[in-house]
């Protein structure tokens, strides 16, 4: 993992690897202003810039030879893509920081001097340089990342700015390993190996984790997980995790999906389709790393994670198009599409975090492939009762992650009703995402809930992007811990 550190050193007397530095966009782009850069100075980088033909467009990143008069040998010249005169948000400063974090690959030291007003600015811009420092190395030699970070602040010994660089090390760790975790092979990630993952991650942390197995799911009643999981010979399990301080602000629980390949089973979906169904299982992995920083930033709410795991195979033993299911808590499920799967896992962990009666259930999965029809690949959908919506939405813009607000019509409710068990796994193909959020509301049991489908944004199919790699994004894990946080009465 990358380290961060941060720095007051006067600009030119900085010993690093790089001098990363901020642009703007617009009719005259040019190096953003930072205090210690002295003006003859500021005047050569200009013109470096210049000659280089700086933009400031996001994702743009010059190196130069450093002019005369720096310690550091190289200047890094990182595009904001906004003008000089506009606002300089903390996601622009994360998305600038993470560009140049990630193109830096294979460097040792990169020292970050931005325009930082704020510890929110800088913990903006150590964030989206962690980020963007990410390599994923489990099969092959893929380039080293970035080895350390430095933030240039105007005091490096400042508590509260320690403090919120410190939670942003703590943030881009846990998006790191769920990126780790969604990258990995299924054949080498199952719902054992993943059950087994989280108890090796939790050890030393006062994370405590409790398995349930095949044959503790079927004696539980949880129809769903056994269901989906029974064509593989490799069976499903349920993880719960949990975080409870003392004196406790509140109690969320956190369900995530975790499919750890869906294959679609007998409803098999065609081949192309297949080749990213390793990602099945982001939610999970999210609700998996969210409950351990929480944990490790000492968060003042009782989070209980809650992971559903299975792999959806077609075999002679797999469920079939009409079988119906028991979910956990008695209600039954007419299953006609077995590629439907991830809300069977998630009602029989939803109804099971129910028990424990918490203040908020919040659901994350990669459940549908109307979300990305309607969203696209870049912003997560939320649904769920209007106030916890409302929370997710604001924890979201906060943290700066792309989620949108989506209704659940009540008429779609019915396009679910089954003649043979309480309700269909499928309903009405025209608002498939609202269905199956429907779908889930009917095991909430009526308390404040909220739905992330995070299909699309999960998994990168194209090209890296600021600080988003190609492959497993981690989206989500921002979102809620800074929901957590604000329950705790804290957050940025």
């Amino acid at each position: 993992m990358t380290t961060v550190e941060l720095n007051s050193t006067p600009l030119a007397k900085i010993r690093s690897d790089a001098l990363v530095l901020a642009t703007s966009a617009g009719d005259q782009p040019g190096v953003l202003a930072v205090a210690g850069l002295p003006k003859q100075l500021r005047a050569a980088v200009e013109s470096a810039a210049k000659v280089v033909g700086v933009t400031g467009a996001l994702d743009e990143v010059l190196k130069v030879p450093a002019p005369a008069g720096f310690a550091a040998p190289l200047l890094v010249l990182s595009g904001t893509g906004m003008a000089s005169d506009a606002p300089l948000t903390a996601e622009a400063l994360r998305r600038a920081a993470g560009s140049a974090g990630r193109q830096l690959a294979g460097t040792g030291t990169a020292t970050f001097a931005f325009p930082v007003q704020t510890s929110g600015d800088a913990a903006a811009v150590a964030e989206g340089a962690l980020l963007g420092a990410y390599s994923f190395t489990g099969y092959s030699g893929s380039p080293t990342p970035l080895t350390a970070v430095e933030v240039v602040v105007p005091d490096a010994k400042d508590k509260v700015t320690r403090t919120a660089v410190e939670r942003a090390a703590v943030l881009a760790e846990a998006v790191h390993g769920v990126r780790d975790l969604v990258n990995t092979a299924p054949n080498d990630l199952y719902p054992a190996s993943f059950a087994d993952r989280a108890k090796d991650l939790a050890k030393g942390s006062k994370v405590s984790v409790t398995v349930l197995d095949e044959a503790a799911l079927r004696a539980g009643g949880y129809g769903g997980l056994v269901g989906v999981g029974q064509g593989s010979t490799r069976g499903p399990r349920l993880v719960k995790l949990e975080w409870k301080p003392r004196k406790a602000a509140a109690h969320y629980a956190l369900v995530g999906k975790g499919i750890t390949f869906d294959s679609g089973g007998l409803s098999l979906k065609p081949a192309k389709s297949m080749e990213t169904m390793k990602c099945d299982m982001a939610g999970a992995a999210a609700v998996l790393h969210t409950v351990l920083a929480a944990a490790r930033l000492g968060v003042g709410v009782r989070v209980t994670g809650w992971l559903a795991l299975a792999e959806n195979m077609p075999s002679a033993t797999a469920q079939r198009p009409s079988d119906v299911i028991t979910i956990r808590g008695g209600r039954t499920v007419e299953v006609l599409n077995t590629d439907a799967e991830g809300r069977l896992v998630l009602a029989d962990a939803l109804v099971a975090a129910g028990e424990e009666s918490p203040d908020a259930l919040i659901d994350i999965a990669t459940l549908t492939g109307a979300q990305m029809v309607a969203l696209g690949n870049q912003v997560s959908a939320v649904m769920g009762t209007e106030d916890t919506r409302a929370e997710v939405l604001a924890a979201a813009e906060a943290a700066g992650e792309q989620f949108w607000p989506m209704p659940l019509p009540e008429e779609l409710r019915a396009s679910m009703k089954s003649p043979v068990a309480d309700i269909a796994n499928i309903g009405d193909r025209f608002g498939g995402m609202l269905v199956a959020g429907l779908f889930l509301r009917e095991f909430t049991d009526g308390k404040p809930w909220a739905h992330l489908d995070i299909a699309g944004p999960a998994f990168n199919e194209g090209s890296a992007r600021h600080y988003v790699p190609k492959g497993g994004t981690g989206v989500g894990v921002r979102t809620l811990l800074q929901l957590v946080e604000a329950a705790a009465g804290g957050g940025r």
